[in-house]
């Protein structure tokens, strides 16, 4: 009774051609194998975490884009294990709505400008190179 759950189905970076499962306005910006693991076992679930696991759909080979993360949804019996997530899609939900809550995003957060203003750099410069 272990249900897959791949960072694509969160990512609101891609199209629900791309693998996107739930809503774009409730989704996450590349979230991760183990964000996902880190919040459904903070909730309770039994977690199980396959890093070199990939999506099919998933183009990139990057290791940010592997992994994936199995869950019990279900008992032996067919009961769900937590009554307040019945479906996989309610477990999806509390996931993509929880990842920005955690330590881990609040913190590269407060450091995002600075990347952001380096990243903005690179691209200047590879913009100059091709030309």
């Amino acid at each position: 009774r272990f249900i897959c759950i791949y960072p694509a189905y969160l990512n609101n970076k891609k199209t629900i051609a791309e693998g996107r499962r739930i809503p774009i306005d409730k989704a996450v910006e590349n979230p991760t194998s183990a964000e996902i693991q880190d919040v459904c076992a903070a909730v309770g679930f039994n977690v199980l975490l396959e890093k070199n696991k990939m999506y099919p759909r998933e183009w990139n080979r990057d290791v940010q884009y592997r992994g994936r993360v199995r869950i019990q949804l279900k008992q032996d019996d067919g009961n769900p294990c937590l009554p307040q997530f019945p479906t996989r899609k309610s477990v999806m939900l509390y996931a993509a709505e929880t990842i920005p809550k955690l330590k881990s995003r609040t913190q590269k957060m407060g450091g995002s400008d600075q990347s952001l203003q380096q990243g903005e750099g690179g691209k200047k410069g590879k913009g100059k190179k091709k030309k």
